[in-house]
């Protein structure tokens, strides 16, 4: 008897989202909208809940083991600064090129005019909420921003998924205490945060399984609500093309050009070493699978040393994210502007930091970095239930930024070696 081959998450989510609209669809040529408003996306309204809800400690505990596991610093301190630097001034890097990307492009402006003030009546509250914030903000000392990041109580800013920053730092404070202590004190410490990051993980894979009805709903209502309004299809699609863009600028020229100008490695050697890592990167989604593999190759054919590999390429999985880096920009803009919310320069700062920052706490799993986008989303005021039009086709993007994490951790490795002395 054979065994049937279980359907995977990425395609029971792409049948939801077209099961959706097909329903919002159907319904509002019956006009029953409102049925699909009272007893339809509810439960996608709890699907988004649900993700809010662990979407806090995924980023404490995920962060506190990321940095609190980079504790070999202390003995390899020159190197370990440095690849720091350089995996921070690539993820920014592809931040700023998946922002100039949507905003050059403009995805979520690809719908009539119609759809667009719909989507903001359906939202209103969330962009009333934004421009009072947005004001508030302007009459603000210029350094006051950077108050707000440092917060006064631990309580209150772990109990607003707005609050990312604070998160963010109160985390990496205890994280570089835990360095500080010593790996022998903090071992109890650390073994407690890995079981409790172990735990959220998988709080976080059974919330997933939700996601194919979680999708389904939350499609129906937001084409119910919109009374069957296709013209958002449109502007999906040329927002996957975007992220795609942003992808392959990062891979083709990106690193090659780092390869090029801090490396005595050839291009063409780089890439002749790659596609097999890449490969198995696309195929996985998963850089932590990978890294065996990506370790084996750049030692082989690009002859990095394993003194270098075996600490640039573990905390490159740990810390470096440029794929999903450059999505989640692009994902945030997309969701604004289909939501017809204006980000000012304050937001864009703010999406620039909090996206570079969670990428260390980003988790090698389907579904972590969504959890992470939603709360870039709370931080800069756009309403997350704007996720559900891009989850559909989220997997396929994501096997394509796992190619560029790797690609990107293959090339600090061969930058660190450039600038390292040769041991005899």
């Amino acid at each position: 008897m054979y065994k049937q081959k279980k359907i995977p998450l990425y395609i029971q989510i792409l049948i939801g989202m077209a099961a959706g609209i097909l329903t919002g669809i159907l319904f509002s040529q019956l006009g029953l909208n409102k049925t699909v408003i009272f007893w339809i996306k509810p439960f996608g309204d709890m699907f988004i809940r649900l993700l809010k809800l662990v979407a806090v400690p995924l980023v404490i505990f995920s962060l506190l083991k990321g940095v609190g596991n980079l504790s070999d610093i202390s003995r390899l301190s020159k190197m370990g600064i440095k690849t720091i630097v350089i995996y921070l001034a690539t993820t920014i890097s592809a931040v700023c090129i998946g922002l100039a990307l949507a905003f050059l492009i403009k995805p979520g402006n690809n719908i009539d005019e119609e759809k667009s003030a719909q989507l903001q009546q359906i939202y209103q509250n969330a962009v009333t909420q934004k421009h009072e914030t947005t004001t508030i903000i302007q009459e603000k000392a210029p350094l006051e921003f950077l108050t707000d990041i440092v917060p006064d109580n631990l309580i209150a800013a772990m109990g607003n998924n707005g609050n990312m920053l604070q998160i963010i730092l109160i985390s990496l404070l205890i994280g570089i205490a835990v360095v500080l202590c010593g790996k022998k004190k903090m071992e109890p410490f650390m073994k407690l945060i890995d079981a409790l990051d172990t735990l959220i993980l998988k709080t976080v894979d059974i919330i997933m399984k939700f996601a194919p009805i979680g999708v389904f709903a939350l499609m129906s209502g937001i084409i119910a609500d919109t009374s069957g309004n296709l013209s958002i299809l449109n502007a999906l699609g040329i927002y996957a093309l975007t992220v795609i863009a942003g992808l392959s600028i990062l891979i083709f020229i990106f690193y090659p050009t780092l390869i090029h100008c801090f490396t005595r490695i050839k291009v063409k050697q780089f890439f002749k070493a790659m596609p097999s890592v890449q490969l198995l990167a696309f195929s996985t989604s998963s850089s932590a699978a990978t890294l065996p593999l990506t370790m084996e190759k750049v030692e082989k054919e690009l002859n990095i040393p394993n003194r270098i590999t075996s600490f640039v390429l573990p905390v490159g999985v740990t810390i470096n994210m440029d794929g999903t880096s450059c999505y989640q920009a692009i994902a945030a803009i997309f969701i604004a502007q289909v939501m017809g919310i204006d980000l000012g320069w304050t937001e864009i700062l703010t999406l620039i930091a909090t996206t570079t920052v969670s990428s260390i706490g980003t988790p090698g799993i389907p579904g972590g970095s969504v959890v992470i986008l939603m709360m870039v989303l709370a931080s800069i005021g756009v309403p997350p239930e704007g996720m559900a039009l891009i989850l559909g086709i989220d997997r396929p993007l994501d096997m394509m930024r796992t190619v560029v994490n790797v690609t990107g951790d293959a090339t600090v490795a061969s930058i660190i070696a450039a600038g390292e002395p040769t041991e005899p």
